[in-house]
């Protein structure tokens, strides 16, 4: 016989399973001279030398010519791959609108990088006369004295976004050029926000800036996951006492309620090919994991334990499905198939271990860990069981880790000097950045899938 469980202590378990907080226009690229180079995972000296104006008389302040220079190595050091040159600011050469190899009095610099780039920004004309905001970008290699790649980005509108938007598309241009895989500078980050009136979604840039506000309805909005597409999010709403997993389009605002509230519903994640969701759900006294076909509306019921199974996780092959569960008589990760058969084990260090997400890559499954005399924090393992890490230290309370999708960042929420606010870091523990720029408590942060 299965342990009663009511929906309070459904929504308690959750809490304890998982440290929630306490308290445009289109850009068009255009190719200039393509020589491209890569190089090992390692990081790369980079002299970014600034930026002038695309004409003198361009309306632009000068604030906008260093925001991009500025928004540019915030990037390139966010990547890890790339090492910022603390170098004097230089102007580069252009010749018909291309990238031009620099002048040889700037040599002495360039013994102490492995590649510069600059650019020029402002109002101009495209080959077919269309005037708008245009980013020029190059990058050069010293050691070869030779342009390696240039880039032109238009937009019709003017305005600070684009302008950072410009500066993100150029480095993660760069991180593609040096490591053959995507930049993560154009992603998005969806999370939970206080309002007056309830817990609100948001969607911001990767680093924190351009936050726009997806729900204002002033009911309680929790945990939010992007659809593989990126076009919407699914979250757990609670109204008018009823838990139900919506689907919200972001470009249109339209909602769909994908599990009718018939039961507690909670913690939902899209499968990779988003053609269906794994949620937790209390239908008949404990929560166990569900899966519902999105097209047929088709539920199959993963988990029947006598405990709570809660946070799955999808492999990225769809094939697997990580979650925590305390059958074991704590909260431990497991593993089992994607038709909820094999189950086993997978964390036995520590007495609490929760809130699993597994690397886009597949390599790695981020958890929380609670850590004698430090609390909850942050640690990776092998799917195997053999290898794992702690990642996060300090005095903190750490919890919602969500994968950048390039496997390596990490974003997560975290209670520091008294109140929670989202963080980014590396699955090696290096990097640690708060992206959080206003607004208090956040929480349950959800890390975009790249730009189709």
């Amino acid at each position: 016989m299965k342990k009663a469980l009511n929906p309070l202590y459904a929504i308690l378990a959750l809490l304890a399973f998982s440290v929630i907080s306490v308290s445009p226009a289109f850009l068009h690229g255009e190719e200039a001279d393509l020589k491209a180079t890569r190089s090992e995972f390692q990081k790369i000296p980079i002299w970014v030398m600034g930026f002038s104006p695309v004409q003198h008389d361009t309306g632009l302040s000068a604030d906008l010519e260093s925001q991009v220079a500025s928004v540019l190595k915030a990037d390139l050091k966010r990547s890890q791959i790339f090492s910022i040159a603390e170098l004097p600011p230089a102007k580069g050469d252009f010749s018909d609108n291309k990238c031009m190899s620099l002048s040889s009095n700037l040599a002495p610099h360039f013994q102490k990088v492995t590649v510069s780039t600059w650019g020029r920004i402002g109002v101009g004309g495209t080959s077919s006369g269309v005037q708008g905001l245009i980013l020029d970008a190059c990058a050069f290699d010293p050691g070869q004295q030779d342009v390696l790649t240039g880039k032109r980005y238009f937009s019709l509108k003017t305005t600070e976004t684009l302008t950072r938007l410009m500066a993100h598309r150029w480095a993660d241009e760069l991180v593609y050029r040096y490591t053959g895989e995507q930049g993560i500078a154009r992603t998005k980050i969806a999370f939970v926000g206080q309002k007056e009136n309830g817990r609100e979604l948001f969607v911001m840039d990767y680093d924190g800036y351009n936050p726009q506000q997806v729900t204002a309805d002033g009911y309680l909005n929790l945990m939010p996951t992007w659809a593989p597409d990126r076009k919407s999010l699914i979250y757990t709403a609670y109204r008018d006492r009823k838990q139900l997993i919506i689907k919200r389009e972001l470009a249109t605002g339209r909602e769909e309620v994908l599990v009718s509230p018939a039961s507690l519903n909670i913690t939902a994640t899209f499968a990779p090919n988003g053609k269906s969701i794994a949620y937790s759900a209390a239908q008949d006294g404990n929560s166990d994991i569900y899966e519902i076909e999105l097209d047929s509306r088709s539920v199959k019921q993963l988990t029947s334990h006598n405990s709570a199974d809660l946070s799955p996780s999808w492999s990225p092959d769809g094939r697997h499905l990580a979650f925590t569960s305390d059958r074991g008589g704590r909260p431990q990760i497991y593993i089992m198939d994607a038709d909820g058969l094999n189950a086993r084990r997978l964390t036995y260090d520590g007495d609490y271990n929760a809130a699993p997400a597994w690397s886009p890559k597949g390599d790695w499954i981020v958890y929380v860990c609670r850590i004698p005399n430090e609390g909850f924090k942050l640690c990776r393992i092998s799917p195997n069981g053999e290898q794992r890490k702690q990642i996060t230290n300090g005095q903190s309370i750490d919890d919602s880790p969500s994968w950048a999708p390039n496997g390596r960042h990490i974003v997560f929420s975290s209670i520091r000097r008294g109140e929670s606010q989202l963080y980014i870091i590396t699955s090696e523990g290096a990097g640690l950045e708060k992206i959080s720029l206003a607004g208090e408590h956040l929480s349950s942060p959800s890390w975009s899938p790249f730009q189709p």
